[in-house]
């Protein structure tokens, strides 16, 4: 007697398990797509602890759909921090030390250890002491490529960062994809050294590579709303390449390259002013979509909440040339309360890009 009942309270949590219904369970538009997910630029998060956990709640969120989306990757802007080195409040509301603020979103990353790869491109704040003064970085300390199984599996090349050191601030990545074939993905470190633009071209020119997509994720690259380039910005770091030396050096001479993800501009505004899409002509006369999103003005701005807990799903159908771009936020779907605006319907929020 007393088995049957185990039995049947086991059968019933199970039965409670699979009746759970998610207040905004996303879908793909074709059960045989899969994804990447975008994650815009989390300082905004990481500087206050009473933001810490919206972030975390984006990382859990994609760490809970892995399987149920088909993400092949998760690909972060930069800006990890607000500051790389700084035990002083820069102003006054920052109650978090670059300390805090690295161990904080190395424990919301650490949500996708081992079930995804994600790939990140370090920007301006990730360096020096309060942004970019020099190329000191605490990065590969707190995102050693040996924490994600994940990572390690993809990844194809590397470059030494700034200050010598092998980290992934500069890798290429080679993702295997249904429909696709493979997609090489390749970041690099904020405002890149010529000699990082020189290996990622000699590595997106590897014959062992010309039939897959290019995917060049990089901070600074264009600027929100018009996506005109950005160029000859004001950090103290050098060498430096812009958004337009990025163009001219790599993206532009190569026939390959399909897509620029970067986020860094942005104002308080309209959501509008947290993103552009453009489209461009290479040498080839092929078409090269490019993209910008960072969210840590949204939601209240410079001192706000860090984003709303906005991210991108990039949805690639079957048929290996269309990406479906969506807007969704897991802080509003969780909540049947909110979920109305869980979704971003404007045209630089929900769109469809064809890769030639």
């Amino acid at each position: 007697m007393r088995k049957t009942i185990l039995t049947a309270l086991a059968f019933t949590a199970v039965l409670g398990g699979q009746a759970q219904h998610r207040a905004d369970q996303q879908q793909l538009d074709n059960p045989e797509s899969f994804s990447m997910i975008v994650l815009g630029d989390p300082q905004g998060y990481m500087k206050y602890d009473i933001n810490q956990p919206l972030f975390e709640l984006c990382t859990a969120w994609i760490a809970d759909n892995v399987d149920h989306l088909n993400i092949k990757s998760v690909l972060c802007t930069g800006d990890l921090v607000e500051t790389n080195e700084c035990i002083t409040r820069i102003r006054t509301m920052v109650n978090q030390t670059s300390r805090e603020q690295w161990k904080c979103v190395s424990r919301c990353f650490g949500r996708l250890d081992n079930k995804v790869p994600y790939i990140i491109s370090p920007g301006n704040h990730d360096y020096g002491y309060r942004s970019a003064e020099n190329g000191r970085t605490e990065f590969p300390k707190y995102f050693p490529l040996e924490r994600n199984e994940k990572l390690r599996d993809v990844i194809v090349s590397d470059y030494p960062n700034r200050m010598g050191d092998i980290s992934t601030e500069n890798g290429a990545f080679r993702i295997e994809a249904p429909g696709w074939g493979h997609i090489l993905i390749v970041c690099a470190e904020f405002a890149p050294r010529d000699e990082v633009l020189e290996w990622a071209k000699k590595v997106i020119s590897d014959p062992k590579y010309k039939d897959d997509k290019v995917i060049f994720l990089t901070h600074s690259y264009m600027r929100e709303r018009t996506g005109e380039l950005t160029d000859n910005e004001g950090y103290k770091i050098r060498p430096a390449n812009w958004g337009k030396q990025i163009w001219e050096k790599l993206i532009q001479p190569l026939p390959n390259v399909d897509m620029v993800i970067c986020g860094h501009t942005g104002k308080p505004g309209e959501f509008e002013d947290a993103t552009a899409y453009v489209k461009s002509k290479n040498a080839a006369g092929n078409t090269v979509h490019q993209m910008m999103f960072n969210v840590q003005i949204l939601g209240g701005g410079w001192e706000g909440n860090g984003g709303d807990g906005w991210v991108r799903i990039l949805e690639f159908y079957p048929d290996g040339k269309t990406i479906h771009v969506k807007t969704y936020s897991p802080l509003f779907g969780i909540s049947p309360t909110t979920k109305a605006q869980a979704h971003r319907k404007g045209k630089l929020d929900d769109y469809k890009i064809t890769i030639e």
